[in-house]
């Protein structure tokens, strides 16, 4: 598989070159930035496919540069990589555009397949901030009738998996979680984006965030 082009944006050099040291072996860094401007320009230039983001700049907000950066038409997924966890940064970057969010904390394997998955078009967020999105969708009606025949088509089993994806945990953790093997879950994942009529895994957080299924 073709690596993943990346640009890090963080406005602290020693972390920015530490990220870049563990996820080179697996993604292309095609730039990096230490704050809104640069950030920008970095950005237009190298046409990363993910943007790993701070969420908090010396300029400003990183959702600021998903902001001036919307409507380009550039492909761009970015990724929000904070050290802070609090709701309100999850919701403001969702908000914006960010099609994920994890905390600084995260391992290197599962920053890199994060990378990956995002670029892919699924949204992933830390298993414990998930249940933030739901804040993101707050004031969307759920449409209970058509949302009670769409889970009537699931299995017991593909609601389990359904939640946990939506939840933006991995394919290896859900099972773990469920007591099945990876190929099962890759099974009922996709069971369960065909019965929903959806077509990628970050529709199914959006879809089950707006009806508060998460």
């Amino acid at each position: 598989m073709t690596p993943v082009r990346v640009v890090v944006v963080d406005d602290h050099a020693l972390f920015r070159s530490g990220v870049v040291a563990e996820i080179s072996a697996h993604a292309d860094v095609v730039g990096q930035a230490g704050d809104i401007d640069e950030a920008i320009t970095v950005i237009r230039e190298a046409a990363p496919e993910v943007v790993l983001l701070d969420v908090h700049l010396p300029s400003g907000s990183g959702r600021l540069v998903i902001e001036r950066l919307a409507g380009e038409g550039k492909g761009i997924n970015f990724l929000a990589l904070s050290v802070s966890d609090a709701a309100e940064d999850v919701i403001d970057l969702v908000r914006a555009g960010a099609r994920g969010y994890v905390t600084k904390s995260i391992s290197a394997d599962d920053l890199v397949s994060a990378i990956e998955r995002v670029a892919q078009g699924d949204a992933v967020f830390s298993p414990r901030l998930a249940g933030f999105v739901l804040d993101a969708f707050a004031g969307t009606p759920p449409a209970e009738t058509e949302d009670a025949a769409d889970l009537d088509q699931l299995t017991i089993r593909e609601r389990e998996v359904m939640r946990f994806l939506a939840r933006g945990y991995a394919y290896k953790e859900i099972g773990l979680e469920l007591g099945i093997s990876i190929k099962t879950v890759e099974s009922h994942a996709s069971a369960v984006l065909r019965k929903l009529q959806l077509s990628s895994r970050g529709a199914l957080t959006r879809w089950a965030a707006a009806r508060r299924l998460i």
